[in-house]
């Protein structure tokens, strides 16, 4: 019987792991956790995807709890600034499409092309971030009535059977240690040393890892959570790399956390990412501060010319704020579970933090880890179905980014040329071509599970209008009437939960007032 399992690195990944496999499997396995007081987190993942709930409620953590704990905001889109052009902006929103006589409203609205915010003409969310409305009311009840409730038992990302209309945005620093303390207390121990040396038997496994002043950790599985450094599958056990930087070339990162008066500034419920020369800001608004980054290309642009830019863009409030300069590894390993290691974080791959995917792509490792999780068998079958789950998401994630770059109309530099020529994955340029005569749908869109629907990709196609896109030449036959009605019962809607909503910093500072 499998039973010790270490966990080698802390920080989100390491804690999310540590506290998801004690939930899941409690006394019946022993976790350790070892990190080094010295390697500090990354920082970059304050931004979540909406599926993300599912973790915290399979933990059986409350929101009223651990948010104001966190300094946790609710992220209802992604609001796109200057992708298409200086001034304009739009929003991917956690909503589905509805849909009409057969067809979606946004493609009533490519017919009609109707105001030129398809995001506020088919979707309530884009109303509510201008307007920075919570998406729950006082009392905690969710605006779209019935999502809210908690199910009977606990739930993974398979359950996801409908869009859940929010995410979070949390300081991940702050996180990692309310999920550490969660752990402890259930029964996980915790190492607070350095990790030396990684040691493996005559078969190439890993027997222990030798720690600083805690001597040898054996283990029976280890988790691989040392980031970027992939300090056990990368190194120790030499596992190939797949670069995604042909096709994605942004490869480092400056971020600042930014003090800022949010009461007087407003928390808008939604990640924002403007468009730059060389890459793009991120603006991820939390209770007490803001955080911010520059996600750029080093061949464009040189890392302190990317800081000035960045303090430039956040103003005065930036001064003092330190600033982090991260090299990112774009791309996958081969495998992720090799002999009886599983990568898990930014030591497994990571595809920029555009749509907020890097805690998306731990949650989704760790939840599968526990649906292959093995015995003393070893069965093959089961790292190999984990594998190709794990390099199907981060495939798709990686197809789904480049659409934003190609399909963006910016053309005004070198960078925002080159991001129409650059090599495209296996099947997108047929996808591509095939979405200007027909909107995407499920049918169309990257084959496998990678967490983003068919209106997802429509969404970012109708907002950066680089592409040529014609609405399906059947609606030339059909009677508007029903279409027109949906689209003013969005309108009406929007305006009425605009009205009865309170903002987003009035509903957390209730919230921290009660805790």
């Amino acid at each position: 019987m499998l039973k010790n399992v270490v966990v080698v690195g802390g920080g989100t990944a390491g804690w999310m792991t540590a506290s998801y496999l004690t939930a899941a499997f409690g006394d019946r396995i022993n976790v350790t956790l070892v990190e080094s007081a010295r390697v500090g987190a990354i920082g970059v993942g304050e931004a979540t995807f909406s599926t993300v709930r599912h973790f915290f409620e399979y933990l059986g953590l409350e929101e009223k709890e651990w948010m104001p704990a966190c300094n946790a905001t609710y992220k209802l889109a992604i609001r796109f600034e200057n992708w298409r052009e200086p001034g304009h902006h739009f929003y991917h929103p956690f909503e589905r499409q509805r849909v009409v006589d057969g067809f979606p409203l946004t493609d009533w609205w490519l017919r009609d092309n109707r105001s030129g915010r398809f995001d506020k003409d088919c979707f309530l969310v884009g109303t509510l971030c201008d307007d920075l409305k919570s998406p729950r009311h006082r009392d905690g009840e969710l605006f779209e009535g019935g999502l809210g409730q908690r199910s009977a038992y606990r739930t993974t990302l398979s359950e996801q059977t409908t869009q859940f209309p929010y995410a979070y945005h949390f300081d991940a620093t702050l996180v990692a240690n309310y999920l550490r303390d969660y752990a402890v207390a259930r029964g996980v121990t915790h190492v607070l040393d350095d990790v030396l040396d990684v040691t493996l038997d005559d078969r190439g496994w890993i027997s222990h890892v030798v720690t600083k002043e805690h001597g040898n950790l054996t283990g029976d599985l280890f988790i691989d959570c040392t980031g970027f450094r992939s300090l056990l599958l990368g190194k120790a056990l030499a596992e190939p790399f797949v670069s995604y930087q042909d096709s994605l070339p942004n490869d480092s990162a400056v971020a600042l956390r930014v003090p800022q008066d949010m009461e007087n500034r407003g928390l808008r419920p939604c990640t924002t990412a403007t468009a730059q020369d060389a890459g793009w800001i991120w603006t991820i608004p939390l209770f007490d501060r803001i955080g911010t980054g520059y996600v750029y290309a080093g061949d464009y642009i040189s890392p302190e010319e990317a800081e000035r830019t960045l303090r430039a863009f956040v103003g005065p409030a930036a001064e003092h704020a330190d600033a982090n300069h991260i090299k990112m590894r774009i791309g996958r390993s081969s495998r992720h579970w090799v002999n009886n290691c599983v990568a898990i974080g930014l030591s497994s791959g990571f595809v920029e933090p555009l749509e907020s995917t890097g805690i998306f792509f731990i949650q989704h490792a760790i939840e599968q880890l526990v649906k292959h999780f093995p015995d003393a068998r070893w069965d093959d079958g089961l790292r190999t179905s984990y594998n190709r789950l794990v390099n199907n998401v981060m495939d798709g994630v990686r197809e789904f980014l480049v659409v934003h770059y190609y399909a963006a109309k910016r053309q005004d530099n070198q960078y925002w040329k080159d991001t129409k020529t650059r090599s495209l994955p296996d099947g997108l340029a047929e996808r591509l071509e095939r979405w200007q005569t027909r909107l995407p749908d499920g049918e169309s869109v990257f084959p496998h599970y990678h967490g983003f629907e068919a209106y997802s990709y429509v969404c970012m196609l109708l907002g950066l209008g680089g592409l040529d896109l014609k609405s399906s030449p059947a609606l030339n036959l059909m009677d508007p009437s029903s279409a027109q009605h949906e689209f003013k019962l969005v309108g009406e809607q929007a305006a009425e939960l605009a009205r009865t909503l309170p903002t987003q910093y009035e509903y957390f500072a209730q919230l921290h007032r009660a805790r």
